[in-house]
C-alpha cells in the first residue's frame, strides 16, 4: 500500500464512478464512521472515508496535534490521488473544519476545487464545546452520545480514544478563523439541538462561498447523523449528481 493508500478505505476509488467523494470523519472517530455509506450512494459516486494517523490500523502513528500539518499533508494525499473525475468533500464536526481548511489549501495551491463542499456540525463561527477551559475529552463524548460502550468497558481501547481524542482536540483548537471563502458551493447538515452549535451557526457559511445551497437540519444533537445517515446520503447523492455529475 502506498503512503497516499494508508489514507483512503478503500484506497483505490471504484473506477467506473462519475463522482469521488471524500468522507472526513469527527474528533476521535476513524474511516469506520462512514462504513454504510457506499451502499446507500449511487453507483456513480465513489466513496473513500479518509483515515487520519494514530487510530485503527493506523494506531502505531502518533496522530496529528497542530492544525496547519495535517491540513497540508491531507491536501497533498488528495491531490495526488486526484484524477479527471470531478470530487467532493463531506466532513462531520472535526472533519467539516478539515474539509474546510483543506479546500482552501487546494486553491492556494492552483489545484482543482471540489464540485462540492458538505459540511455537517460545524461552522467557522459559532462552534464551541460550551465553555471557557477545554472539557475532558471522554466527558465530553458521553455527553453527546458518542462513546460506545465497548470502549467504555475496555482499558487498552479505552486508552487508545483518550490519545486521539485529546490530540483530535489539540488540532480544532489550533484553528483560528481568518475568513477565507471557497470557490465552490458549500451545503450545511446539523442537529436541531446540538449543544456544540450556536442557533443559526452554520448561516456562517453563506459569507465562505459564492453559492450557499443552506442548511439541512435534523432531530438530534451533535451526532444526529448516526439516525439520519439514509436522509443526509439521500439528499448529499442529488447534489452530488446536480453539481458534479455527467453533463
Amino acid at each position: 500500500m502506498t503512503a497516499v493508500h494508508r489514507w483512503l478505505r478503500p484506497p483505490e476509488a471504484e473506477p467506473d464512478a462519475d463522482v469521488r467523494l471524500f468522507l472526513l470523519h469527527h474528533s476521535g472517530g476513524a474511516a469506520t464512521a462512514y462504513r454504510d455509506w457506499p451502499a446507500l450512494l449511487p453507483a456513480a459516486v465513489a466513496a473513500q472515508a479518509v483515515q487520519l494517523p494514530g487510530r485503527q490500523d493506523r494506531r502505531g502513528e502518533a496522530p496529528h496535534t497542530r492544525l496547519a500539518p495535517l491540513v497540508r499533508e491531507l491536501a497533498a494525499v488528495l491531490a495526488a490521488d486526484l484524477d479527471e473525475r470531478p470530487y467532493a468533500v463531506f466532513g462531520h464536526s472535526m472533519g467539516a473544519l478539515l474539509g474546510y481548511r483543506v479546500t482552501v489549501e487546494l486553491a492556494r495551491q492552483g489545484l482543482p476545487a471540489p464540485a462540492l463542499l458538505a459540511v455537517s456540525g460545524w461552522s467557522p463561527r459559532g462552534f464551541g464545546t460550551g465553555g471557557p477551559r477545554a472539557p475532558d475529552p471522554l466527558d465530553l463524548m458521553a455527553r453527546l452520545g458518542s462513546l460506545p460502550a465497548e470502549v467504555g468497558a475496555d482499558p487498552r481501547l479505552l486508552g487508545e480514544a483518550v490519545r486521539t481524542l485529546r490530540a483530535d482536540g489539540a488540532v480544532c483548537a489550533d484553528h483560528t478563523d481568518d475568513g477565507a471563502a471557497v470557490a465552490c458551493p458549500v451545503v450545511a447538515y446539523t442537529g436541531r439541538d446540538d449543544p456544540l452549535l450556536a442557533p443559526g451557526a452554520l448561516h456562517a457559511w453563506a459569507g465562505r462561498t459564492p453559492d450557499y445551497l443552506g442548511c439541512r437540519t435534523f432531530p438530534g444533537g451533535h451526532f444526529y447523523l448516526h439516525a439520519h445517515t439514509e436522509a443526509v446520503t439521500a439528499d448529499l447523492a442529488q447534489l452530488l449528481l446536480r453539481y458534479a455529475g455527467p453533463r
